[in-house]
């Protein structure tokens, strides 16, 4: 049985920067105790934008840029930089908010054998189901969960939203 972790988008623009929320400071501690405490493998996105992010779709209807490449709010956060800095991860950078690439790699990574993969992140109602949904459709015999305690939304309200249809989608919710 092979086990992932995916910590989406834990990057210094979503937890203190330019979307950041005190819910989303307040979840890097358990975050970063997840990581250290993982025995599997690590997957960690990095949500990815352009110079030109106000001229795509998204930032058309989210006119804040972030996660530009190379900037300070595109790194990780400190103190999940800090946590995966003993461990072997795999950084996928994503260009929207789902990855496609991320289930063909852990296809890759687990081979013929099971699997079980978690996530964590940010933000529960955007990125986070979004990865989880799509993880789900391709591996649907797989236990796929979420731990809420080491995610959160752009609201309370839209974390508690996001949790209740991942739910629904049978993800399972620790």
């Amino acid at each position: 049985m092979k086990k992932f972790l995916i910590v989406v988008d834990m990057q210094k623009d979503f937890v203190d920067g330019a979307l950041g929320t005190k819910e989303a400071c307040a979840i890097v501690p358990a975050a970063a105790e997840k990581i250290k405490g993982f025995d599997g493998e690590i997957f960690v996105t990095f949500d990815t934008h352009f110079e030109n992010y106000m001229e795509t779709a998204e930032g058309k209807k989210l006119p804040v840029p972030h996660c530009i490449k190379g900037t300070d709010g595109w790194k990780l956060d400190k103190d999940i930089a800090a946590a995966l800095e003993a461990k072997r991860y795999t950084p996928v950078e994503k260009y929207t908010f789902g990855s496609v690439k991320l289930p063909e790699m852990i296809k890759q990574a687990a081979g013929d054998d099971d699997l079980t993969v978690e996530l964590i992140g940010l933000c529960t109602d955007i990125c986070v189901i979004s990865n989880a949904l799509l993880l789900k459709a391709n591996f649907p015999e797989a236990a796929i969960a979420v731990d809420e305690n080491c995610c959160a939304g752009v609201t309370p309200e839209k974390h508690d939203a996001a949790i209740e249809t991942m739910k629904s989608c049978q993800i399972d919710i620790i």
